[in-house]
């Protein structure tokens, strides 16, 4: 697969730049394969943004989407790159991520496994979720906080991505899981990643827009529920999500900036939920919800 298109920016500072690749990784359209952030400015501490892309997206396309992340008034060139396997390249020097007892790496760093840890072999490829995201360690985190009171009985990962957070639940708990995605590439992708992390007897692989599908209605509902998606979709999706989870299950949200948190929680409230657990990294909220129970505000 090669990555012809790149959308680059002028130099800024490093809390924008940050916040500029955090926005263009999240966004839904137009969906980036990679993104990274190269410090063109030593001593003024000023770094370009470039996202990679398989068909070429318009400035305003691209503008648009750090619109809907409150970014504006950042230049930015779109131009044809040659034809090379841009992502694998960036992405295949990105060095193992520690969250918790768990390692996610590539298989270039098979040999750096820490002894008493849990390995899960992720690598670098077309799918969201090699856990270097804040928001993909956040829900590796979070879902180790769920289990130290809670063992699901079954799992569903809606928006699986590279299949991550499901193949990482289901290596915990031994607990069979269902990923789905709208993206019929990324569950193909989750499929090899189950198969690779030898839970793929446990980890069933769908295209899914969001919980339509009569596998994942006629397995809930569901003792851990993952969405690590965008704040609005995770808006829409609170009368779903909160039907699938089952009572004294969690449910964990992902993908919204910390400014978000305060909406996303507002339809969940809506919905009978409260939250349990927060974690915020880097601007990014993690929220683990549950069913409100007798007594609850």
């Amino acid at each position: 697969m090669t990555t012809p298109f790149a959308a680059t920016t002028a130099p800024l500072p490093r809390a924008l730049a940050q916040a500029v690749s955090d926005a263009l990784e999240q966004a839904a359209w137009p969906e980036a394969l990679a993104v990274s952030m190269t410090e063109t400015d030593e001593s003024r501490d000023l770094w370009a943004v470039q996202a990679l892309y398989d068909a070429e997206p318009s400035v305003e396309e691209v503008l648009q989407a750090l619109a809907f992340a409150d970014i504006a008034g950042i230049a930015i060139s779109v131009e044809r790159l040659p034809d090379t396997d841009w992502v694998r390249q960036s992405l295949a020097g990105l060095a193992p991520v520690v969250a918790g007892r768990l390692f996610v790496h590539g298989s270039h760093d098979r040999d750096r496994r820490p002894a008493g840890s849990v390995a899960l072999e992720i690598d670098a490829g077309l799918a969201f979720g090699t856990g270097h995201h804040h928001t993909t360690r956040g829900c590796l985190l979070a879902l180790q906080e769920v289990l130290k009171t809670v063992t699901p009985m079954n799992i569903l990962d809606v928006g699986c991505g590279s299949g991550v957070l499901a193949i990482a639940a289901s290596k915990l708990t031994r607990s069979p899981a269902i990923a789905s995605d709208i993206d019929p590439e990324a569950v193909t992708v989750a499929r090899e990643n189950a198969a690779i992390n030898e839970v793929a007897p446990l980890v069933r692989c769908l295209v899914a827009p969001g919980v339509d599908h009569i596998a994942i209605r006629d397995a809930g509902p569901y003792g851990l529920v993952f969405a690590n998606i965008l704040a609005m979709p995770l808006v829409h999706l609170a009368p779903d999500l909160s039907q699938t989870l089952a009572r004294g299950g969690r449910l964990i949200l992902a993908g919204l900036t910390s400014q978000q948190a305060r909406l996303v929680l507002a339809a969940y409230h809506a919905r009978g939920m409260t939250c349990v657990h927060r974690i915020d990294i880097e601007g990014w909220a993690i929220l683990t919800m549950a069913h409100k129970t007798r007594g609850t505000a």
